[in-house]
């Protein structure tokens, strides 16, 4: 298959902010040993491409300026030592960077079939949200079938995701949320209860809600504030996992609770970790999540889609949070 020797992309640039966005012209990225190069039809957009865009997110050494997490389409190159993909075949795949460009590069383990019924647009927005919410709140916070889960951001790409998957298996949810018109939403995708952050006390909610018993796990995004509330809301034994610090990563707690109710408190970056663990978590999402996401027990929320030359606006639109689900660049429009 005859490649072109250039391709239009979005790389991070050294003015921050949406405005500092352009689509360019580079050459196309070069095939490593383990890696497929996808010629991508749609990407995903996340919050962490906008830490990046702004210099607080940088990508790992040698990995690619580009900014995109998240991609799928068609492979059209194949590393000397890679077996389990063939040329032509349609995947989704969770990348260091490069998503937002006509052809990317991805590590083959990290890459998965397209489920059974879905779009490429569909299947472009599952590697970063899946594949974070598997790793932190199943494999990290253990979350059994009967407990409560707790996520902030309930309509978020992660929040849409971790309701289904936590109803999936069998937890009881709570959702927090910026407007009703958001706890309905989140109600609709199967949570038990939705919390309206700016009218309601979510530690007060979620002790209502579980009988004074507290929340099990708890998935958090926002820090700040909302680092010693979780520890009110949070069960004996509860675990909490971190994956962002929107409001802010310093803060002055009081750890009384955190040992009185022998919390778990712990974090982590996906994007930092090794091919191998990335390949592991894949292998467990396509033999526990795929099978649900075919039968539509799960289901892909899109909440809006961009061209690529709309790359300032897709990233305006995720931050201004008006987003139910995720943003995707369509490279067909």
């Amino acid at each position: 298959m005859s490649l072109p020797e250039t391709m239009r992309c979005v790389p991070t640039s050294e003015t921050k902010g949406a405005a500092g966005l352009q689509v360019v012209t580079e050459a196309l990225p070069e095939v490593g040993p383990t890696d497929i190069l996808i010629k991508v039809r749609a990407a995903g957009i996340n919050r962490p491409d906008i830490l990046q865009r702004d210099g607080l997110y940088p990508a790992p050494k040698g990995h690619s300026h580009i900014l995109g997490l998240e991609v799928a389409g068609e492979i059209v190159a194949l590393g000397s030592d890679v077996t389990a993909h063939a040329l032509g075949d349609q995947v989704t795949a969770l990348v260091n960077g490069g998503g937002y460009a006509e052809y990317c590069l991805a590590d083959s383990g990290s890459a998965l079939p397209i489920p059974k019924g879905l779009s490429l647009v569909e299947a472009a927005g599952l590697p970063e949200t899946f594949f974070t919410v598997w790793y932190n709140v199943f494999q990290t916070g253990g979350l059994k079938a009967g407990e409560w889960f707790m996520v902030h951001g309930g309509t978020s790409g992660i929040g849409t995701t971790a309701i289904q998957m936590a109803k999936a298996f069998g937890a009881k949810v709570i959702a927090t949320c910026g407007s009703d018109e958001k706890c309905s939403a989140v109600l609709e995708l199967g949570a038990d209860v939705a919390v309206n952050y700016k009218t309601q006390d979510f530690v007060e909610v979620a002790k209502e809600a579980t009988a004074k018993a507290g929340v099990n796990v708890i998935l958090d995004m926002v820090g700040g504030s909302y680092i010693e509330k979780n520890y009110s809301a949070a069960s004996v034994d509860g675990r909490i996992v971190q994956i962002a610090f929107l409001e802010g990563s310093k803060v002055e707690i009081n750890y009384m609770r955190l040992m009185m109710k022998r919390l778990v408190h712990t974090g982590s970056t996906l994007r930092a970790r090794d091919n191998k663990t990335k390949a592991g978590i894949a292998a467990e999402v396509r033999e526990k999540i795929w099978p649900l996401l075919e039968d539509k027990t799960i289901k892909p929320v899109v909440s809006k889609c961009f061209a690529l030359e709309d790359i300032q606006a897709s990233h305006e639109f995720l931050e201004s949070g008006a987003h139910v689900g995720k943003v995707i660049l369509d490279m067909n429009l």
